[in-house]
């Protein structure tokens, strides 16, 4: 009789001084987190902090939002384990409006971004946007950007060189931007189009990442606010409504 054939052990992974964010932190049974990260090299990882709510613990002062960490884990299943989290130093903590925006920024990751998917054109412009914000840069150009650049990053990048139609945008024409197919121009605004109207104008300054305009800024806003929902499913952002209240970032 044949010796029944072992199965093949899974194989540990090991991530050693890997840089990353914490995105976010969830309280996980008695005493430990689960903690969602933005790393250079691997993307969004979701790991296990074992112990990290007790008072003694080496990981409980590290894993704080917006500061730049070398962080270690392994393990064989989904989530892994979060051995190391050694703080680099260089940022202050944001506070304000400028906490909001870089709390917005995180939930755009944690909900358009897989997990185990690298982005490094994404993550640079992460750290871009989160020194902007410490230096308080206008609030509004900060996200936009980040915005335009995280939809390229993610394969959903704006059309705005060209209509629909394959013809250069015209300066002086109005324009209506389905996520799908891009500007059309405008012939008759329809009742309770949710798709945004944009002056060619504007969608030459976007395509430049020019926002002195402040009409373009405000047509930026909506056509962004538009495509991310477009991508989300209709799921909404906390963050968002907050800055609507605020301050209509």
């Amino acid at each position: 009789m044949n010796a029944p054939t072992s199965l093949p052990r899974p194989r540990v992974i090991a991530h050693e001084a890997e840089p990353g964010y914490v995105l976010h932190t969830y309280p996980f049974k008695e005493t430990s987190l689960l903690v969602e990260l933005f790393t250079r090299n691997c993307g969004r990882v979701g790991l296990v902090a074992k112990g990290a709510r007790r008072p003694m613990s080496s990981l409980r002062g590290n894993l704080m939002a917006f500061q730049p960490l070398l962080l270690s884990w392994s393990g064989k299943s989904e989530l892994k384990v979060l051995h190391r989290a050694e703080w680099q130093g260089g940022r202050y903590q944001l506070a304000g409006l400028p906490l909001i925006c870089g709390f917005y920024l995180n939930e755009l990751l944690l909900k358009l971004l897989a997990r185990d998917d690298p982005h490094e054109g994404l993550y640079a412009a992460y750290e871009e946007a989160l020194t902007a914000l410490h230096e308080a840069s206008p609030l509004a150009v900060i996200l936009r950007r980040f915005e335009r650049q995280m939809l390229a990053e993610l394969g959903y990048g704006l059309l705005l060189a060209q209509d629909a139609e394959g013809a250069p945008i015209d300066a002086q024409v109005n324009y209506v931007y389905a996520a799908e197919r891009g500007a059309q121009r405008l012939d008759q605004p329809a009742i309770d189009d949710p798709r945004p109207v944009l002056s060619g104008r504007a969608l030459m300054d976007i395509a430049r990442d020019d926002y002195s305009d402040p009409a373009t800024l405000l047509q930026a806003r909506a056509l962004m606010r538009y495509v991310i929902s477009h991508h989300l499913g209709g799921t909404p952002l906390h963050t968002r409504q907050l800055l609507r209240e605020m301050h209509q970032l």
